[in-house]
């Protein structure tokens, strides 16, 4: 049973080599505030005086410290000497006086933080053998402490309890937690620390030091007995050197003896004498460390095989380097461009999804963009944006050159249209890009291990796929164009769908005509209603003094017939009322009513201007009704037909041309080295996966050698 610990010891010492953190090992933690006295405790233990002392933080890194019992572990190098250290950053070197472990321990830690009170979580580990003392490991963190020295951050506290909590974390540790005991426990940052962790106490243990500097007539024996604070572990006294002991060099041996003495004669302590005091203490943390070793044994070893298998699958997904060096490399070049070029064609089919991808990838993007982006758009789209009803009227008016057109001219609605339909050529180009944009988002997400290990290859291969692209993009973009000017060279006004087809036109016409009759009819007869109301006489007015009252204000006699007007042409506005801000412009007959021709002078822009005649007003609404009819059948085909030319001149084409364009282009017997030549990154992450795996290895032998203990 007691081989557990050394096993333990080996397995921390292969861990560390590697500078793995990950491991969960079995372990003791001990924490405390500084000037607890836990160094003091820890020197108690171990019987010798080897740790660094001074003012401030003096431990500024954690030291794993591991006890041998020469007795028990037989490997005693030297007879004639009893006791020696040894630390795991210098192999093979024996340290026989303690005051240069001192010494070297302080060296390592100005190495590692600097000589100005730095703190580091990288650990000491320090072996002692000696005949002395109990199989026992243990982690020794720097003491808490609020203020500030030297170099060190405003936030060390917080530093070194986020670093005593980076261990006491983990469910393997038990942990120690040091209050001195002439301080308040309640303020123990020690046991508030431990707490947040172990709320129960199941896996702390306390240990009041400084029992003996307690004031006259006070004792911790309700601390001590677990009446203040309940541990499941409970608490343990000790008495450690005074201040003027280490100044004199009191050896450690006698101390612990004067500890014992102290506990024996002391009226209140004596009752529990035999559960204080350091060698209980070693004693109990020995065999706390022994049994939860030896439950922690199942689950220690399931993990270390789960961990082995899964860093000799990342080790063997960067390949083997030995094999590159072989005359297979263009065996391994061809394996990796085939590999490209399937999951590109995976990709874009949709055959390379990650089930548990919570986005839009390859294929599916392009998708999106056809329907929710470029169709939306489209639709989006009317058959108007851009046109007025003046822009109809001039296109009709142009269509007629110098004639009056007694039907609505059928060049005026091609004209119109064909402006509208080379409206839909931008956003067509645009889907093109789009999707050109989406393609190489997939080149630059294909990065698989095999071709993420050769960063020239990687950059060669983006680069022939983006000159592919490119190359398929511009046959794409001319179909694109062809098809919109496919669209534009001939306006099939027979189109099944066409309203102005199979007599529909017809009855569009009629339609209108009706309407603006109905409309026409309606307005004469509210006219009518108007003036038959005003030539109705008023019943309470008198006739005479009604004129009487008209002609001494110089008014007009309503009685008197006005002269006869001419006809008003619906084409000719009314002349507006005088004290108008703006006069209504003239039609084109009115401009010259009254003067000579010669007078005038024929502008060089000429815009139709005034409100529509009746004539016009149906034209234009019928080009209207026949513009968005033809315009939705435009848009219809070529929301079909742009997805579909993309798709076969630029996807479908790309993903056909892949594989032998890479193979073309890097296939290349001269360029192998340069291509296959790794990058440093991925070596480096090999040497560390295959130092992991060798440690697992290691681990697992150690392991081995530990067979079924039973408790006894």
């Amino acid at each position: 049973m007691e081989k557990l610990i050394p096993v333990i010891n080996k397995l921390q010492d292969v861990f560390n080599a590697v500078g793995s953190e990950g491991i969960d090992l079995p372990q003791i933690v001990v924490i405390g505030s500084q000037s607890s006295g836990k160094s003091s405790v820890l020197e108690n233990i171990v019987g010798r005086d080897f740790l660094p002392r001074g003012s401030g933080i003096v431990t500024r890194r954690p030291l794993v410290l591991q006890l041998i019992n020469l007795a028990i572990d037989g490997n005693a190098k030297d007879s004639t000497m009893e006791e020696w250290g040894e630390f795991l950053h210098k192999p093979n070197e024996a340290f026989y006086d303690f005051a240069e472990i001192k010494k070297e321990i302080e060296r390592e830690t100005d190495r590692e933080t600097g000589s100005n009170k730095g703190i580091s979580r990288r650990p000491i580990n320090l072996k002692v053998y000696s005949p002395h003392v109990l199989n026992l490991s243990l982690v020794d963190l720097p003491g808490i402490t609020r203020v500030p020295v030297g170099d060190q951050p405003t936030d060390i506290e917080k530093q070194i309890k986020d670093m005593a909590l980076s261990f006491i974390t983990k469910k393997n540790a038990i942990i120690v937690a040091v209050t001195a005991a002439n301080t308040d426990l309640a303020n123990s940052d020690a046991l508030q620390l431990a707490k947040t962790v172990d709320p129960e106490g199941l896996r702390t243990i306390g240990v009041i030091t400084k029992v003996d500097l307690m004031d006259k007539g006070t004792n911790a024996m309700d601390v001590l007995t677990g009446r203040v604070i309940p541990l499941k572990l409970g608490f343990i006294g000790v008495v450690n050197r005074s201040q003027q002991d280490i100044i004199e060099g009191k050896e450690i041996r006698l101390s612990l003896t004067a500890e014992k003495s102290f506990f024996l004669n002391h009226p209140q302590y004596r009752k529990i004498a035999q559960r204080c005091g350091t060698q209980y203490l070693a004693q109990s943390l020995s065999k706390l460390l022994l049994h939860h070793i030896h439950e922690s044994l199942p689950e220690l070893r399931t993990k270390m095989s789960n961990l082995l298998l899964d860093a000799q699958k990342e080790m063997l997904s960067y390949g083997d380097p030995m094999l590159d060096e072989s005359n297979n490399k263009g065996a391994i070049l061809l394996q990796i461009i085939t590999k490209f070029s399937t999951d590109y064609s995976f990709a874009i089919d949709g055959k390379l999804t990650d089930a548990n991808s919570k986005e839009l990838y390859g294929g599916a993007r392009i998708n999106y963009i056809f329907n929710e982006i470029f169709g939306h758009h489209l639709l989006k789209m009317s058959p108007l944006d851009g046109l007025t009803l003046n822009d109809i009227r001039t296109a009709i008016r142009n269509a007629t050159g110098p004639r009056t057109a007694l039907f609505v001219p059928e060049m005026s609605f091609e004209l119109l249209t064909k402006r509208q339909i080379s409206r839909l050529h931008e956003p067509s180009l645009q889907c093109v890009d789009a999707v050109f944009e989406e393609l190489q988002r997939i080149v630059s997400q294909l990065e698989s291990k095999e071709l993420l290990r050769y960063n020239v290859l990687r950059e060669k291969v983006i680069e022939v796929m983006s000159e592919l692209l490119h190359e398929c993009r511009a046959p794409t973009k001319a179909m694109i164009s062809n098809l919109i000017n496919i669209e534009l060279a001939f306006i099939n006004t027979a189109h099944p769908d066409f309203v102005g087809a199979n007599g529909v036109f017809t009855n569009i016409v009629e339609q209108a005509t009706d309407e603006k009759m109905a409309q026409k009819k309606k307005e004469e007869e509210r006219l009518a209603l108007e003036q038959k109301k005003q030539q109705q006489p008023s019943a309470t007015i008198n006739y005479a003094g009604q004129q009487a009252t008209i002609q001494s204000k110089g008014l007009p006699n309503p009685s008197t017939k006005p002269p006869d007007r001419p006809a008003r042409n619906d084409s000719v506005p009314s002349k507006p009322p005088r004290g108008a801000s703006k006069p209504q412009p003239a039609s084109d007959s009115e401009q010259f009513t009254g003067k000579s021709f010669e007078s005038y002078v024929v502008p060089i822009l000429i815009k139709p201007v005034g409100p529509l005649s009746s004539k016009e007003s149906f034209e234009t609404d019928l080009i209207t009704k026949l513009l968005e009819s033809y315009f939705a059948i435009v848009r219809k085909n070529i929301q079909d037909t742009i997805p579909k030319a993309i798709m076969h001149f630029l996807v479908t084409k790309s993903k056909l041309l892949v594989h032998n364009r890479l193979v073309q282009r890097l296939y290349i017997q001269e360029q192998f080295d340069d291509l296959l030549a790794e990058s440093a990154e991925i070596a480096s992450r090999r040497k560390a996966t295959r130092e992991m795996v060798n440690m697992l290895k290691r681990a697992q032998e150690i392991l081995n050698e530990v067979r079924d203990y039973a408790l006894k």
